[in-house]
Formats: structure tokens, sequence, C-alpha cells
């Protein structure tokens, strides 16, 4: 079976079709799909859905955090209330991680002087209280790969995935260094993301896990339509092919790597 470590099943692209999405993915093969939070609004309404989800089929869980992209809007109580709804939710087998938090340096407007402060002063916050809890980190790394790695390095939790990760050979080995894992998905399957396709084929397999960050990122074959957890055994086949690989290969060490990645999926999946 398959993992989807990054799937924003919360999002209004999927309208209130987010349950029928996640048991269609659920037929297709992905026994587990992680939500991650984007903002201290959607703190309760990802663990809600992850519960109606996995009260179905069984393959639903929720990470909490605040998305860089969310940071303009954020105010310090939105900290406070992370660590608070982070206390409470340690208790549900569901809520596996933080995220998703890190840093967006691509967006002109998050690379003014003190939106770049206010995001590092946001990750680096989130990046302690996971590591307060013991928790994986899923890490948002947009033309930031280093800086993210800056405050790795200094607060480092117990691990997580560098999301959608796009930097260089020593970048990807620093991560893993560190405990971190590297998500693939839709990416790799354009012919034209050379680069992307050459890490997803020459990185240690056990490096890589597997993501759709659904709806967004879509595999070549349905760009631009919405994406969704349904495409990612087609996309683990891309990543097999890629690597000259059978399928059932590369779908049994994502799975094992995303254990290692995320331990609380362990117990959910057993």
């Amino acid at each position: 079976m398959w993992i989807d470590t990054h799937c924003h099943l919360d999002a209004h692209e999927f309208g209130a079709q987010s349950l029928e999405v996640a048991q269609r993915a659920g037929q297709e093969g992905v026994s587990m799909i992680v939500i991650p939070a984007v903002a201290r609004a959607n703190f309760g309404e990802v663990a809600a859905l992850a519960a109606q989800s996995h009260a179905l089929s069984k393959n639903a869980s929720y990470a909490l955090g605040i998305h860089p992209i969310y940071v303009p809007q954020a105010q310090d109580e939105d900290l406070v209330a992370l660590r608070q709804a982070v206390e409470a939710a340690i208790g549900d087998p569901l809520f596996v991680a933080i995220g998703e938090i890190g840093l967006d340096f691509f967006i002109p407007m998050l690379c003014e002087p003190a939106m770049r402060e206010k995001q590092e002063r946001f990750f680096r916050e989130q990046l302690r209280i996971a590591r307060d809890f013991g928790l994986p980190v899923l890490t948002h790394v947009r033309r930031s790969q280093d800086q993210v790695l800056k405050h790795l390095r200094q607060i480092t939790p117990a691990g997580g995935i560098a999301h959608a990760f796009n930097g260089s050979f020593q970048q990807a080995e620093t991560f893993t260094r560190l405990g971190m894992h590297l998500g693939f998905g839709g990416a790799m399957t354009f012919t034209r993301a050379l680069q992307i396709r050459r890490l997803a084929s020459e990185l240690p397999l056990d490096a890589i896990v597997l993501e759709t960050d659904a709806p967004d990122i879509s595999p070549s074959w349905i760009h631009p339509a919405r994406n969704s957890p349904e495409q990612l055994p087609a996309i683990g086949a891309a990543l097999a092919g890629l690597r000259g690989m059978d399928a059932a290969e590369v779908r049994q060490a994502a799975w094992r790597n995303s254990l290692a990645a995320i331990p609380r999926l362990g117990p959910l999946l057993a």
C-alpha cells in the first residue's frame, strides 16, 4: 500500500468531496493520507477531517502548523495557540507531525526584509514546539533550502520531511544527515523537470518519501487539472520508472521511509 505524506485534503478545491476523494484513494491502494494544517484557522478543520475520513476509510491523519505563506496575516498569539493545540492533540493517535511549516523565498512579498524576519521567527518557534513534543516536521523549502537547514541545525526536531524537495545533492545530503527525508511527487513526472528527475533517480532510495501535495502539483498526465491522492500509485510507478525498478520495490521502500519520517503513522497502519 502507498502513503501520501502530504495532501491538503481540506482545500477548497475539493469542495464537499474530501471524504469521497479519500475513499477513492483508499480503493486505489493509498493506505494513509497526511493532512497538514496551514494556519490557526484550520487546525480544527484538519483534525475533524482526518477523524471523519479515518472513520470511513481508515486512511487519514493530520499535522498542525502555520505555513509560511500564511505568516503575513498570522499573529504571535497564533504560535501560543499552536502550542496549546499540540498539547491538546498529543494524545490523539491521528495527530502525527508539526506542519506545514518552513520558509518561502519565492513569492516577492515574502522576500521583503521584515517578512523574511517574521517567517524565520515563526519557523524557529514551530521547530521548538516540534522539538519539545518530540514530533517530526513537514517543512516547506521553496527557494529556501539553505535557510531552512540553518535553522534545523540550531533547533533539530525528531526528523521529518523536506516537502517538494528541489535542491542540490549537497543540500539533500545535509537534510538526510539531520534526520530528514525528502518528498517527491508530481513534479518529477514532467520530462522538462531535469533536476528533480535526476534527484529522484540518483538519491539513495531510503531518503525518499512520496506525496501529492494535492490539490496542487498535479502529475503530467492530468496537469493542469486538480491533483488528488488517488494519483499517488501512478506517481510511485513514475519514480520506479526513473530508477529502473519494480513499482512494488518502490512502494515497499517508500512505506518504510514514511514510517521512519513520521513514526506516529506506524500504529495507525499496523
